[in-house]
């Protein structure tokens, strides 16, 4: 399976923007064979816009950016997960990144559950235990986001439902490049299964963004990157290089969880 990450500026308070480049990348990720559009952490509305509004451009799952993303998923047969701000049944706004697939199809919906400073907790609720895998294409995704991927439980608790792709979009900043750089691949190489980290390049307010987005292997090697600019990154997903590095790292098989129950403490 080929995949697609978009790293890009930020474009905030402009959801009518964001679709336009949206529906671009899809084209051009459709030219190319890829099967999976992955975006940013909050691609619809910019991510460092502050509570108001945040809340002001909150959408339902199922709301008017939904059914647009819809419509490029199956104008272009390629499946996009998106990062926006949800408005909740419960009207408290998360950090939400939503997959829609090349027939329209809402997959997943998944919540932010480790919010980030106080410009997260300014703005968003954090998620509840709602881990959710989806099968597509004959793998099985996970999702997390941004801070999410810096917790080697959450993970690690994926690869033991099963999960063989984790989708992490993300709004990582300086002076973090670290995380980008060696945490991503050593989260994909621990627990041996493919990862893709979408980040933002540029600046925003005073955030400035580190790029570095890459789709990672189970062997720790980066099969796509991004440097600092604009980028569409597209990469085949080898399942064949999956069971060749799972025959050799068996970190699964040699776990002993009896020694881990004090990590819940």
């Amino acid at each position: 399976m080929r995949v697609a990450l978009y790293q890009c500026p930020p474009l905030p308070l402009d959801i009518s923007g964001n679709l336009q480049r949206l529906n671009t990348q899809a084209i051009e990720a459709a030219a190319q064979g890829a099967a999976l559009l992955v975006c940013p952490e909050m691609f619809l509305s910019g991510y460092n816009i502050g509570a108001q509004a945040a809340r002001a451009l909150a959408q339902r799952s199922d709301g008017p950016a939904a059914h647009a993303i819809a419509a490029i998923t199956q104008a272009t047969g390629v499946a996009i997960l998106y990062g926006y701000p949800e408005l909740g049944a419960d009207d408290q706004v998360y950090n939400a990144v939503q997959l829609i697939d090349a027939q329209g199809s809402r997959l997943c919906n998944y919540r932010k559950t480790h919010l980030y400073g106080e410009l997260d907790k300014s703005m968003f609720s954090a998620g509840e235990e709602h881990f959710p895998v989806v099968a597509f294409e004959s793998w099985k995704l996970g999702f997390l986001i941004c801070y999410d991927v810096e917790f080697p439980e959450n993970t690690r608790r994926l690869a033991l439902d099963g999960v063989d792709l984790i989708l992490v979009p993300t709004a990582n900043m300086e002076p973090y490049d670290f995380v980008a750089d060696i945490t991503v691949r050593a989260r994909a190489f621990e627990n041996q299964c493919y990862l893709v980290y979408a980040n933002y390049c540029g600046s925003e307010g005073d955030i400035h963004y580190c790029g570095l987005s890459s789709i990672c292997a189970p062997d720790g090697k980066q099969v796509g990157l991004a440097e600092q600019d604009e980028a569409l990154v597209i990469a085949e997903l080898n399942r064949q290089l999956m069971s060749e590095s799972q025959a050799i790292n068996t970190y699964f098989k040699d776990r002993r969880p009896g020694f881990y129950s004090g990590l819940v403490k």
